[in-house]
Protein backbone atom coordinates (compact mmCIF):
# COMPACT_ATOMS: atom_id res chain seq x y z
CA UNK A 1 0.00 0.00 0.00
CA UNK A 2 1.29 3.69 -0.85
CA UNK A 3 -0.61 7.09 -0.58
CA UNK A 4 -0.44 8.41 -4.33
CA UNK A 5 -1.95 4.54 -5.37
CA UNK A 6 -4.85 4.55 -2.58
CA UNK A 7 -5.70 7.73 -2.94
CA UNK A 8 -6.48 7.26 -6.47
CA UNK A 9 -8.46 4.01 -5.49
CA UNK A 10 -10.09 5.64 -2.26
CA UNK A 11 -11.37 8.35 -4.57
CA UNK A 12 -12.74 6.74 -7.24
CA UNK A 13 -14.87 4.20 -4.69
CA UNK A 14 -15.81 7.34 -2.84
CA UNK A 15 -14.00 6.89 0.37
CA UNK A 16 -12.97 9.82 0.82
CA UNK A 17 -14.56 13.58 0.59
CA UNK A 18 -12.59 15.93 -1.89
CA UNK A 19 -9.32 15.75 -1.06
CA UNK A 20 -6.38 18.77 -0.70
CA UNK A 21 -3.55 18.79 -2.96
CA UNK A 22 -1.05 18.71 0.36
CA UNK A 23 -2.27 14.60 0.33
CA UNK A 24 -0.80 13.61 -2.76
CA UNK A 25 2.60 15.27 -1.55
CA UNK A 26 1.95 18.94 -3.38
CA UNK A 27 4.58 21.43 -1.43
CA UNK A 28 2.37 24.19 -2.37
CA UNK A 29 -0.53 22.65 0.40
CA UNK A 30 2.16 21.65 2.75
CA UNK A 31 3.28 25.24 3.15
CA UNK A 32 0.04 26.88 3.36
CA UNK A 33 -0.48 24.68 7.07
CA UNK A 34 3.03 24.99 8.53
CA UNK A 35 3.46 27.51 10.95
CA UNK A 36 6.73 29.73 10.27
CA UNK A 37 10.04 28.13 11.62
CA UNK A 38 9.54 28.28 15.28
CA UNK A 39 12.25 29.81 17.31
CA UNK A 40 10.98 28.48 20.73
CA UNK A 41 9.66 25.54 21.51
CA UNK A 42 6.20 24.46 22.01
CA UNK A 43 5.56 23.56 26.04
CA UNK A 44 1.95 22.41 26.15
CA UNK A 45 -0.06 21.07 28.50
CA UNK A 46 -3.52 18.75 27.28
CA UNK A 47 -6.47 19.53 29.45
CA UNK A 48 -10.26 17.33 28.81
CA UNK A 49 -12.95 19.45 28.85
CA UNK A 50 -14.98 15.54 29.15
CA UNK A 51 -14.34 12.50 30.35
CA UNK A 52 -16.51 10.85 27.29
CA UNK A 53 -13.07 10.12 25.44
CA UNK A 54 -12.22 7.53 27.80
CA UNK A 55 -12.11 4.25 26.35
CA UNK A 56 -13.93 1.50 27.85
CA UNK A 57 -16.14 4.55 29.88
CA UNK A 58 -18.27 1.83 31.27
CA UNK A 59 -15.18 1.42 34.10
CA UNK A 60 -14.83 5.16 34.21
CA UNK A 61 -18.47 5.26 35.90
CA UNK A 62 -20.35 5.45 32.84
CA UNK A 63 -20.97 8.43 30.19
CA UNK A 64 -21.40 11.68 31.51
CA UNK A 65 -24.49 13.83 30.81
CA UNK A 66 -24.06 16.88 31.82
CA UNK A 67 -20.42 18.96 31.74
CA UNK A 68 -18.45 18.65 34.63
CA UNK A 69 -15.50 20.56 34.68
CA UNK A 70 -15.03 22.55 37.71
CA UNK A 71 -14.05 26.76 37.35
CA UNK A 72 -12.03 26.87 40.07
CA UNK A 73 -9.90 23.75 38.92
CA UNK A 74 -9.41 25.27 35.34
CA UNK A 75 -8.35 28.78 36.79
CA UNK A 76 -5.86 27.24 38.73
CA UNK A 77 -4.58 25.39 36.16
CA UNK A 78 -4.56 28.21 33.73
CA UNK A 79 -2.58 30.15 36.55
CA UNK A 80 -0.02 27.35 37.53
CA UNK A 81 0.66 27.08 33.35
CA UNK A 82 0.94 30.97 33.57
CA UNK A 83 3.91 30.09 36.53
CA UNK A 84 5.48 27.68 34.61
CA UNK A 85 5.82 28.92 31.40
CA UNK A 86 3.26 26.89 29.48
CA UNK A 87 2.94 28.69 26.24
CA UNK A 88 0.14 25.86 24.73
CA UNK A 89 -2.72 23.84 25.46
CA UNK A 90 -4.84 21.30 23.33
CA UNK A 91 -8.22 21.77 24.75
CA UNK A 92 -10.26 18.26 24.14
CA UNK A 93 -13.33 19.76 23.09
CA UNK A 94 -15.77 16.43 22.21
CA UNK A 95 -18.90 16.91 23.88
CA UNK A 96 -18.39 20.14 25.60
CA UNK A 97 -19.54 22.88 23.67
CA UNK A 98 -23.19 23.74 22.78
CA UNK A 99 -22.29 22.55 18.77
CA UNK A 100 -24.36 25.14 16.71
CA UNK A 101 -24.63 22.19 14.05
CA UNK A 102 -24.80 19.33 16.08
CA UNK A 103 -26.16 20.73 20.01
CA UNK A 104 -27.78 16.68 20.29
CA UNK A 105 -23.90 15.89 20.70
CA UNK A 106 -23.05 18.73 23.64
CA UNK A 107 -23.70 17.55 27.21
CA UNK A 108 -26.10 19.74 29.83
CA UNK A 109 -24.74 23.14 30.09
CA UNK A 110 -21.62 23.04 28.11
CA UNK A 111 -19.70 25.81 27.52
CA UNK A 112 -21.64 27.97 25.25
CA UNK A 113 -19.64 29.61 22.25
CA UNK A 114 -19.74 32.95 24.23
CA UNK A 115 -18.00 31.53 27.40
CA UNK A 116 -15.49 29.51 25.02
CA UNK A 117 -14.47 32.10 23.24
CA UNK A 118 -14.17 34.14 26.74
CA UNK A 119 -11.51 31.33 28.02
CA UNK A 120 -9.85 31.19 24.33
CA UNK A 121 -8.95 35.18 24.67
CA UNK A 122 -8.10 34.72 28.79
CA UNK A 123 -5.80 32.12 27.47
CA UNK A 124 -4.14 34.62 24.67
CA UNK A 125 -3.88 37.44 26.80
CA UNK A 126 -1.70 35.25 29.51
CA UNK A 127 1.04 33.51 26.15
CA UNK A 128 -0.84 30.76 25.84
CA UNK A 129 -1.84 29.33 22.77
CA UNK A 130 -4.96 27.34 22.78
CA UNK A 131 -6.14 24.29 20.24
CA UNK A 132 -8.52 22.49 20.02
CA UNK A 133 -8.78 18.80 20.12
CA UNK A 134 -11.55 15.88 19.24
CA UNK A 135 -10.42 12.41 19.09
CA UNK A 136 -11.99 10.46 16.43
CA UNK A 137 -10.40 6.95 17.62
CA UNK A 138 -13.36 4.71 17.33
CA UNK A 139 -11.73 3.88 20.92
CA UNK A 140 -12.42 7.21 22.32
CA UNK A 141 -15.42 8.36 20.23
CA UNK A 142 -18.43 7.70 22.86
CA UNK A 143 -19.12 11.45 23.12
CA UNK A 144 -20.12 11.14 19.41
CA UNK A 145 -23.52 9.70 20.79
CA UNK A 146 -25.63 7.72 17.91
CA UNK A 147 -22.83 8.90 15.67
CA UNK A 148 -19.93 6.32 16.99
CA UNK A 149 -22.20 3.96 15.66
CA UNK A 150 -22.22 5.27 12.48
CA UNK A 151 -18.37 5.22 11.53
CA UNK A 152 -17.10 5.54 8.10
CA UNK A 153 -20.67 6.19 6.21
CA UNK A 154 -22.23 9.75 4.67
CA UNK A 155 -23.93 10.86 7.62
CA UNK A 156 -20.40 10.50 10.03
CA UNK A 157 -18.35 12.36 7.58
CA UNK A 158 -20.61 14.95 7.75
CA UNK A 159 -21.25 15.37 11.31
CA UNK A 160 -17.29 15.21 11.33
CA UNK A 161 -16.71 17.65 8.90
CA UNK A 162 -19.61 19.99 10.95
CA UNK A 163 -17.22 19.98 13.69
CA UNK A 164 -13.97 20.53 12.64
CA UNK A 165 -15.55 23.15 10.60
CA UNK A 166 -17.28 24.95 13.87
CA UNK A 167 -14.07 24.42 16.05
CA UNK A 168 -11.76 25.98 13.60
CA UNK A 169 -14.21 28.78 13.39
CA UNK A 170 -14.42 29.31 16.89
CA UNK A 171 -10.36 29.29 17.21
CA UNK A 172 -10.23 31.69 14.70
CA UNK A 173 -7.86 29.26 12.34
CA UNK A 174 -5.62 27.69 15.34
CA UNK A 175 -1.78 26.89 13.86
CA UNK A 176 -2.94 22.96 15.04
CA UNK A 177 -6.01 20.82 15.43
CA UNK A 178 -5.81 17.67 17.31
CA UNK A 179 -7.55 14.60 15.78
CA UNK A 180 -6.70 11.59 18.76
CA UNK A 181 -6.82 8.13 16.38
CA UNK A 182 -5.10 6.34 19.67
CA UNK A 183 -5.56 2.67 20.65
CA UNK A 184 -8.00 1.90 17.67
CA UNK A 185 -7.78 -2.01 18.94
CA UNK A 186 -9.97 -4.37 20.65
CA UNK A 187 -8.37 -4.89 23.54
CA UNK A 188 -9.14 -1.24 24.63
CA UNK A 189 -13.26 -2.33 23.70
CA UNK A 190 -13.77 -5.33 25.52
CA UNK A 191 -16.08 -4.12 27.83
CA UNK A 192 -18.07 -2.02 25.05
CA UNK A 193 -19.09 -1.43 21.86
CA UNK A 194 -16.55 -2.94 19.43
CA UNK A 195 -15.63 -0.58 16.60
CA UNK A 196 -12.33 -1.27 14.35
CA UNK A 197 -10.79 0.26 11.26
CA UNK A 198 -8.27 -1.28 9.65
CA UNK A 199 -6.02 -0.63 6.82
CA UNK A 200 -7.53 1.20 3.98
CA UNK A 201 -10.97 2.24 6.11
CA UNK A 202 -8.57 3.34 8.77
CA UNK A 203 -6.74 5.88 6.16
CA UNK A 204 -9.33 6.86 4.52
CA UNK A 205 -11.18 7.95 7.23
CA UNK A 206 -7.74 9.63 8.60
CA UNK A 207 -7.23 11.68 5.13
CA UNK A 208 -10.87 12.57 5.66
CA UNK A 209 -10.08 14.21 9.02
CA UNK A 210 -6.89 16.24 7.84
CA UNK A 211 -8.25 17.58 5.25
CA UNK A 212 -10.71 19.58 6.64
CA UNK A 213 -7.99 20.76 8.32
CA UNK A 214 -5.43 21.45 5.59
CA UNK A 215 -8.21 23.29 3.15
CA UNK A 216 -8.63 25.43 6.11
CA UNK A 217 -5.48 26.12 6.67
CA UNK A 218 -4.95 24.56 10.18
CA UNK A 219 -2.18 21.64 10.61
CA UNK A 220 -3.50 18.64 11.77
CA UNK A 221 -1.85 16.17 14.73
CA UNK A 222 -2.34 12.82 15.85
CA UNK A 223 -1.00 10.32 18.15
CA UNK A 224 2.02 7.89 16.93
CA UNK A 225 0.25 4.99 17.37
CA UNK A 226 -0.17 3.94 14.51
CA UNK A 227 3.25 3.82 13.61
CA UNK A 228 3.75 1.18 16.26
CA UNK A 229 2.16 -1.87 14.72
CA UNK A 230 2.64 -1.16 11.37
CA UNK A 231 5.67 1.17 10.75
CA UNK A 232 5.69 0.21 6.83
CA UNK A 233 1.91 1.39 6.17
CA UNK A 234 2.54 4.47 8.46
CA UNK A 235 5.37 5.57 6.58
CA UNK A 236 4.01 5.57 2.77
CA UNK A 237 0.76 6.47 3.72
CA UNK A 238 1.03 9.49 6.42
CA UNK A 239 1.59 12.80 5.04
CA UNK A 240 4.41 14.91 6.94
CA UNK A 241 2.11 17.54 6.78
CA UNK A 242 0.54 16.07 9.95
CA UNK A 243 2.43 16.18 13.46
CA UNK A 244 3.27 13.14 15.07
CA UNK A 245 2.58 13.22 18.90
CA UNK A 246 4.27 10.32 19.82
CA UNK A 247 3.71 9.16 22.96
CA UNK A 248 5.47 7.12 26.53
CA UNK A 249 3.88 7.26 29.94
CA UNK A 250 6.45 5.22 31.72
CA UNK A 251 9.53 6.22 33.57
CA UNK A 252 11.72 4.31 31.83
CA UNK A 253 13.26 4.67 28.21
CA UNK A 254 14.26 1.39 26.58
CA UNK A 255 15.42 1.04 22.87
CA UNK A 256 13.33 -2.48 23.24
CA UNK A 257 10.12 -0.45 23.70
CA UNK A 258 8.63 -0.03 20.35
CA UNK A 259 7.31 3.41 21.12
CA UNK A 260 11.04 5.36 22.21
CA UNK A 261 11.70 3.33 18.39
CA UNK A 262 9.56 5.07 16.79
CA UNK A 263 10.43 8.16 18.17
CA UNK A 264 13.85 7.13 16.07
CA UNK A 265 12.05 6.13 13.13
CA UNK A 266 9.74 9.14 13.24
CA UNK A 267 12.70 11.33 13.23
CA UNK A 268 14.76 9.42 10.66
CA UNK A 269 12.14 9.94 8.55
CA UNK A 270 11.40 14.12 8.79
CA UNK A 271 8.80 14.11 10.98
CA UNK A 272 7.88 16.94 12.51
CA UNK A 273 6.91 15.62 16.72
CA UNK A 274 5.50 16.93 19.62
CA UNK A 275 6.82 14.67 21.86
CA UNK A 276 4.30 13.68 25.05
CA UNK A 277 4.59 12.38 28.48
CA UNK A 278 2.15 12.15 31.34
CA UNK A 279 1.58 12.36 34.88
CA UNK A 280 -1.25 10.10 35.41
CA UNK A 281 -0.16 6.98 37.24
CA UNK A 282 2.86 7.58 39.42
CA UNK A 283 5.29 8.71 36.74
CA UNK A 284 6.40 11.89 37.95
CA UNK A 285 9.58 11.43 35.68
CA UNK A 286 7.91 10.63 32.30
CA UNK A 287 7.81 14.20 30.54
CA UNK A 288 11.28 15.10 32.11
CA UNK A 289 12.65 11.38 30.69
CA UNK A 290 10.63 12.37 27.68
CA UNK A 291 12.32 15.63 27.17
CA UNK A 292 15.87 14.86 27.72
CA UNK A 293 15.69 11.53 25.55
CA UNK A 294 13.72 13.50 22.82
CA UNK A 295 16.49 16.65 23.36
CA UNK A 296 19.40 13.89 22.35
CA UNK A 297 18.09 11.95 19.90
CA UNK A 298 15.77 14.39 17.31
CA UNK A 299 16.61 17.28 15.03
CA UNK A 300 15.71 20.43 16.55
CA UNK A 301 14.33 21.52 13.57
CA UNK A 302 11.41 18.34 13.88
CA UNK A 303 10.75 18.41 17.65
CA UNK A 304 8.19 21.16 17.90
CA UNK A 305 8.01 20.62 21.73
CA UNK A 306 7.07 18.54 24.47
CA UNK A 307 3.06 17.92 25.53
CA UNK A 308 2.39 16.93 28.77
CA UNK A 309 -1.19 15.50 29.57
CA UNK A 310 -3.53 13.98 32.80
CA UNK A 311 -6.08 12.06 31.47
CA UNK A 312 -8.02 13.23 34.11
CA UNK A 313 -11.06 15.33 34.62
CA UNK A 314 -10.97 19.03 35.10
CA UNK A 315 -12.31 18.46 38.71
CA UNK A 316 -11.86 19.38 42.65
CA UNK A 317 -10.64 15.23 42.94
CA UNK A 318 -7.92 15.81 40.64
CA UNK A 319 -6.90 19.38 41.07
CA UNK A 320 -3.50 18.47 42.62
CA UNK A 321 -2.46 15.49 40.42
CA UNK A 322 -3.38 17.89 37.33
CA UNK A 323 -1.15 21.19 39.09
CA UNK A 324 1.48 18.47 40.09
CA UNK A 325 1.81 17.65 36.31
CA UNK A 326 2.06 21.02 35.10
CA UNK A 327 4.97 21.92 37.80
CA UNK A 328 6.50 18.73 36.35
CA UNK A 329 6.24 20.43 33.03
CA UNK A 330 7.37 23.72 34.04
CA UNK A 331 10.83 22.28 35.36
CA UNK A 332 11.40 20.20 32.55
CA UNK A 333 11.42 23.40 30.60
CA UNK A 334 13.81 24.62 33.22
CA UNK A 335 16.36 22.01 32.40
CA UNK A 336 15.94 21.44 28.97
CA UNK A 337 16.89 25.83 28.42
CA UNK A 338 19.76 25.43 31.36
CA UNK A 339 21.23 22.11 29.33
CA UNK A 340 21.14 23.91 26.26
CA UNK A 341 22.95 27.19 28.03
CA UNK A 342 25.56 25.06 28.55
CA UNK A 343 26.12 23.83 25.20
CA UNK A 344 25.84 27.86 23.73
Amino acid sequence: MDRRNFLKRATALGMVATLPRGLWGTPSIEQTVEAAPMTDKLWACLLNLSFNFAGQIKLFGGLRTEFELQMAVWDAAIERMVSNRVNMVFINLDDSVGWHSHPEISLAHSWSHTQLRQQLARLRKVGIEPMPMFNFSTTHDAWLGKYAKMVSSDKYYKVCADLIAEAIQLFDTPRFIHFGMDEERIDYQLSDYIVIRQQETWWADLYFYIAEAMKRGVRPCVWSDYVWHHPDDFFKMMPHSVVQCNWWYTEKFSINDVAIRSYLDLAREGYDIIATGSFDQNNPKSIGNTMRFCAEHIDKGHLLGFMQTFWRPVTETYRQPILQGIDLLGTARTDYENKKKKTV
